[in-house]
């Protein structure tokens, strides 16, 4: 960031030193088994679980409305829900540096409280939960308006820069998304799933309020699951970026360990560390970044699913070195006992005839992001089985 209104946390290190334990399991024998027993979490003591879900990041010069906040502005955001029942809004102001008062606030044209009152603080860097909303019972699937008043003036919002879908500010057209982080619901029947991903779980390839998302997706092929999408478009898994946020390693903990009642967890992250400067060329530091992610789920309890990396040849910045580290990469996933799970999302987008790209049918046309097709092929491969 500029100007130091808003800092932006430093680049964090690549684990070093776990990174020679991590070798071993690039050379794994591709027989080893690819699924393995986790600890059970202990049931969650609220029937509360989260039926939508951005991941936040601090804005740039580059977003104007977010940067400058507002003064007395009204954030209009409509959002698909995965599992129904009661409902309650949590905002977050992950990267702000002044509280921000929120409210009145409606959803669905009801009211909304904290505590009993229409308005409450929102501290910075902290999260805001509201109270059940009272008399909305919405079904699976539902279409939900949140309307959120911001007294201000409220300086730089935490947010989420780009949802695949259309929402207002002042009346004005967004993608973006203020403050609002999550919505908690307690109609959950299924799985209760997050993914920690990037702009391919964020939706990149998919039209916008078409609800294609690959999350979108596996929601409506299990009905009464709760996922909470947490892609960021350009995230890495090793390292920070101003304009797509701190890495997955250092977001883990608050993006997916303070979601309630969650019991698994779908790592899917890797491709932006292999074509965004600085590239990264060890697969090993990738591995070790992977087990400590697992590591971290598993002792909060959570089943941990691990993605391989899906062929991005025809890419801009695609090369052959990258593509070998790729494959270095997905062979230690399958084959090395990373994960209590894998989702093969490369065996599910490869074209068969060149594994180094996208099915031509799957290809949104940037050889990186799936379209709508694509997205299916992703979620018909994360298995009902290996979720809890």
């Amino acid at each position: 960031m500029t100007g130091g209104r808003f800092p932006v946390p430093a680049r964090r290190g690549l684990l070093y030193a776990a990174a020679a334990g991590a070798g071993a399991a690039l050379t794994a024998p591709a027989a080893r088994a690819a699924t393995r027993s986790a600890p059970s979490r202990a049931p969650s003591a609220t029937p509360w679980t989260t039926s939508w879900a951005t991941a936040q990041t601090a804005p740039t010069t580059a977003d104007p409305v977010a940067y400058a906040g507002l003064t007395d502005g009204l954030s209009t955001t409509r959002l698909r829900l995965s599992a129904g029942g009661q409902v309650r809004l949590r905002y977050a102001h992950a990267f702000g540096a002044a509280p921000v008062l929120v409210g009145p606030v409606t959803a669905d044209g009801r009211p909304v409280t904290f505590a009993g009152q229409r308005q409450e603080w929102l501290a910075a860097g902290a999260s805001l939960t509201s109270d059940p909303v009272e008399g909305l019972q919405v079904p699976d699937g539902a279409l939900l308006t949140v309307e959120t008043r911001l007294p201000g003036p409220t300086g730089p919002l935490s947010f989420h820069r780009n949802t695949h879908a259309w929402h207002t500010v002042d009346g004005v057209r967004t993608r973006s998304v203020l403050l609002l982080a999550g919505v908690e619901t307690t109609g959950a029947r299924g799985p209760v799933l997050a993914v920690l991903g990037d702009s391919i779980a964020e939706g990149t390839g998919t039209p916008d309020d078409a609800d294609l998302r690959w999350p979108d997706q596996l929601a409506r092929r299990l009905p009464g699951s709760a996922v909470a999408n947490l892609g960021i478009s350009g995230n890495r898994l090793l390292l920070d970026n101003d304009r797509s946020g701190v890495s997955g390693q250092a977001r883990f903990d608050r993006d997916v360990l303070s979601l309630p009642g969650l019991r698994t967890v779908l790592i899917h992250l890797g491709v932006n560390d292999l074509h965004h400067v600085p590239v990264e060329r060890d697969p090993s530091r990738m591995v070790a970044a992977y087990r400590q992610l697992a590591l971290r789920a598993r002792s909060a309890g959570l089943r941990v699913m691990g993605a391989t990396i899906a062929p991005f040849e025809g890419w801009t910045r695609w090369t052959p070195e990258q593509d070998a580290v790729r494959r270095q990469v997905n062979e230690a996933v399958r084959g090395g006992g990373i994960f209590d799970a894998v989702a093969d999302f490369d065996a599910a987008l490869r074209d068969p005839d060149r594994p180094s790209r996208l099915l031509p049918a799957y290809d949104s046309g940037d050889g990186l992001h799936p379209g709508p097709a694509g997205h299916t092929a992703i979620a018909a491969a994360v298995e009902r089985r290996h979720l809890r």
